[in-house]
């Protein structure tokens, strides 16, 4: 009897371990268990008639080894069936799948993956706006900002009462984290300072938030080694001084044509804006721990500059000599000195020619440090060591504390 090594039709049924051969214009695919019987005598009718032996795969179960049908002691090969021609020339058999799927195109694949985003988005975005409202939200670096309302500073106490230890100060509209509220006392921590203030003094929530959109700074930072500061917004315009890297500047203005303009003690000057970082800030508190001032230093130049310390954040005003109420930088020198019987006048020229010049390698804390412009002296300020100045700087910043490179120093004097 002859057996045939290639079928015309043949449907594979995956999974269900029934391969069932198609002949002539009879189907069999998927029978149902009722119909079994009667399939296999009409396929051996035909095979007495035709003398070609029917192969019925409907007793073998996949081999987990090979690509073979095993059953019954014997492996039927499967190697001689033309599968690129099983169901090519006849359109009637198709996969259980896809039976009757809308044959999937390349445009509606895409159709499909649009649709499954646009469906997906609203669970994501539902996830991302659950996951934005757990998390704190941050203002200019503060989850729970606290701004000082005072006219001049705020004092931070080592313990929350009125006789705790002052550990720093809150200048006017200077920001702080709030780190708790008890009994009409607030933790806080701003810059390197922590500790407690009255909450009568510190705008919170809603009001924090709006104080701070009018008051912070725009802060340019230097972030290269040295930085020439001109006149005029050109490299055709006079060098007033050179800034070293990090130094932070005031900033007035960024303006179109790359340069950025900010206040210099109380003047207006420029910089490449290539060669600052500018960001919105909030001022921070100010501490007053003592300095290592180091050996050879008197107890009176300590005292001189915890003394001055104590007028971080009061204002600045041309002509003025008031250490509360306001003084401009010479008016600030000679009210300090005046407490430890020094009389200095109320010029900046005129002081830089009085006392002993230093070297800037020598200067201790309480020695004056000059600064000048197109080489005229302008600017005064006390040196309190750690690398640093107080002066009266300019009528928006106030009596601060800066570096003592903020500018090029002209020179040093020494009255003490």
């Amino acid at each position: 009897m002859k057996r045939i090594n290639r079928l015309r039709y043949m449907g594979v049924v995956a999974g269900m371990g029934l391969a069932v051969v198609l002949l002539g214009n009879g189907a069999y695919a998927n029978p149902k268990e009722s119909d079994v019987d009667e399939e296999r005598t009409e396929a051996e009718n035909w095979e007495e008639e035709s003398g070609i032996e029917v192969v019925d795969f409907s007793d073998f179960a996949p081999s987990a080894d090979s690509g073979r049908a095993a059953g019954a002691g014997r492996d039927i090969e499967l190697e001689n069936i033309d599968m690129e021609t099983v169901g090519s020339e006849s359109g009637e058999v198709q996969d259980a799948e896809t039976e009757n799927a809308e044959p999937l195109t390349e445009q509606n694949a895409e159709t499909e993956t649009q649709q499954q985003t646009q469906e997906g988005e609203p669970a994501v975005q539902a996830g991302v706006l659950a996951a934005e409202e757990e998390k704190p939200q941050n203002h200019w670096g503060y989850t729970n900002l606290g701004i000082a309302h005072v006219d001049n500073h705020l004092n931070i106490r080592q313990e929350p009462n009125e006789n705790g230890k002052l550990v720093g100060k809150l200048p006017k509209d200077a920001a702080c984290e709030i780190l708790g509220i008890e009994n009409g006392w607030a933790h806080i921590k701003s810059g390197k300072v922590e500790g407690y203030c009255s909450t009568d003094y510190l705008y919170t929530g809603s009001e924090a938030l709006r104080r701070g959109q009018e008051v912070a700074s725009m802060i340019a930072i230097v972030n290269t080694q040295t930085l020439k500061v001109r006149e005029e917004p050109n490299t055709d315009s006079v060098v007033i001084t050179l800034i070293p890297q990090e130094e932070e500047l005031e900033v007035v203005e960024v303006m179109d044509n790359g340069w950025v303009k900010f206040l210099l003690d109380d003047e207006e000057a420029y910089v490449s804006g290539e060669f600052v970082d500018v960001e919105e800030r909030l001022e921070k508190a100010v501490t007053l721990t003592e300095l290592l001032y180091g050996q050879g230093v008197s107890d009176v130049r300590v005292d001189l500059v915890q003394y001055a310390k104590q007028f971080v954040g009061n204002p600045y005003v041309w002509g003025g000599t008031s250490l509360t109420n306001g003084a401009d930088c010479s008016g600030f020198t000679l009210s300090i000195y005046k407490k430890y019987n020094v009389s200095l006048p109320h010029h900046a020229a005129s002081q830089a020619q009085m006392g002993t010049k230093v070297s800037m390698s020598e200067i201790q804390p309480g020695d004056l440090v000059f600064y000048a412009k197109n080489g005229n002296i302008n600017h005064v300020a006390i040196y309190i060591g750690n690398g640093q100045v107080i002066h009266a700087s300019s009528p928006k910043t106030g009596i601060k504390i800066s570096s003592v490179n903020y500018r090029t120093p002209a020179w040093a004097r020494r009255f003490l």
